[in-house]
């Protein structure tokens, strides 16, 4: 069985390392808890990825007690969305739960997608 919560410093993965500041990231928001930085790899114009700093290993980990986190996440989202001047013109919220479903890094992590303003976002 896989190990669903880390404390901070002992989160292995590379988002942990990011949270701890081990690795560089290019941050847009941070609060105390929450970690939204541009992806390394963007998949559209705007890529951002957005994490809890307290470690679940994926959605479908969360718990009853874990609710207002995933508020606060979605509600990061749109302060984000705001800051980077989509939130208007619209953005997608993307989230993996497990190896399935194609998740690659075992921290609950959404991906903020959008295109430039007046560009459709392609996909569904």
């Amino acid at each position: 069985m896989e190990t669903t919560r880390y404390n901070l410093e002992d989160n292995p993965t590379i988002f942990g390392k990011i949270l701890r500041k081990e690795i560089p990231a290019n941050i847009v928001y941070e609060d105390d808890k929450a970690l939204a930085f541009w992806d390394i790899a963007p998949k559209a114009p705007v890529h951002i990825i957005i994490i809890p700093k307290q470690h679940l290993a994926c959605l479908r980990c969360m718990e009853t007690s874990d609710a207002n986190l995933m508020a606060h996440l979605l509600h990061v989202a749109n302060i984000v969305a705001e800051k980077l001047d989509v939130k208007e013109s619209g953005y997608r919220l993307i989230t993996n739960a497990g190896q399935g479903a194609g998740q690659e890094v075992p921290h609950l992590h959404f991906h903020l997608l959008a295109s430039k303003k007046g560009e459709h976002l392609p996909g569904f």
